[in-house]
């Protein structure tokens, strides 16, 4: 039953991003309420099938192809709600394709990592924080990347500014950093319940993820306050921004992919 979810869902995102991406290349008017019930119903064939594969009769399987596909969830929530307002057009087919790839890994791939939260509400905080913040600058990544994409476009006289379907740059930089922003914050938040909630955070074993978390939460602040104080842009902020998501893929997903994937 899972992988008819699964596929049904993916389907359903491949069915979206089929609306939107002529529109980009042809510069032509998208069909909006296409996407917008393509995506709600893959959304809710994602949340079913997550249900399904997490909350399991021993405790919560939080695998890493799990976490994974949550994380897509919760994007391809977030970003979906947002199109109602804001024209997210380049980023959407990305965002919808990861996610279809992650939640057919997980129903075609099922590992197992067994958490009980239900008994320590304080750990559920910490990780729903982690995962909101985790979510937030991997967007904010994607918006960065799009900002530069933007930027050389326009520098080459591709003649873009007119495309209907593209947002204003000034735009998106501006989002770009309020979301930088809100993550920062978040991210501060998971490395203070972290010290608060979790024990033996920097244990053997578990030191990395405290470790490179800070070391994220650094690059995030330097690149905030260069922005608001010294008003760095473009491929600085860019770099700032990927460099940061990267390494808090590593801090959630390093060791994880490690223990269940290649000393499986």
């Amino acid at each position: 039953m899972d992988n008819i979810v699964a596929v049904a869902a993916a389907i359903l995102y491949v069915l979206a991003i089929a609306t939107i991406v002529p529109g980009l290349v042809q510069q032509t008017g998208i069909r909006v309420k296409t996407v917008f019930i393509s995506a709600a119903g893959a959304l809710v064939f994602h949340g079913w099938l997550l249900s399904d594969l997490i909350f399991a009769t021993s405790g919560q399987n939080l695998s890493m192809l799990n976490v994974a596909s949550l994380v897509g969830f919760i994007i391809s929530l977030t970003m979906s709600l947002a199109m109602i307002k804001t024209r997210l057009w380049f980023l959407l087919p990305v965002i919808y394709g990861f996610s279809a790839m992650n939640l057919l890994a997980a129903a075609l791939l099922p590992g197992t990592f067994i958490t009980h939260l239900e008994n320590e509400p304080a750990l559920l905080i910490h990780i729903s924080i982690a995962l909101f913040a985790y979510s937030t600058l991997s967007i904010g990544a994607l918006y960065s990347l799009q900002l530069v994409w933007l930027d050389r476009k326009l520098k080459t006289k591709k003649a873009l500014a007119i495309n209907p379907n593209l947002p204003p740059l000034m735009m998106v930089e501006r989002q770009l950093f309020k979301i930088i922003l809100v993550g920062n914050i978040l991210l501060t938040g998971t490395l203070l319940t972290g010290f608060m909630f979790v024990r033996d955070m920097f244990a053997q074993g578990q030191a990395h993820k405290g470790i490179l978390s800070f070391i994220a939460w650094i690059v995030y602040s330097i690149l905030l306050w260069g922005h608001y104080q010294r008003g760095w842009r473009g491929r600085k902020a860019t770099w700032f921004a990927v460099v940061g998501a990267m390494i808090l893929t590593l801090a959630y997903f390093g060791s994880r992919f490690v223990r269940e994937v290649i000393l499986h």
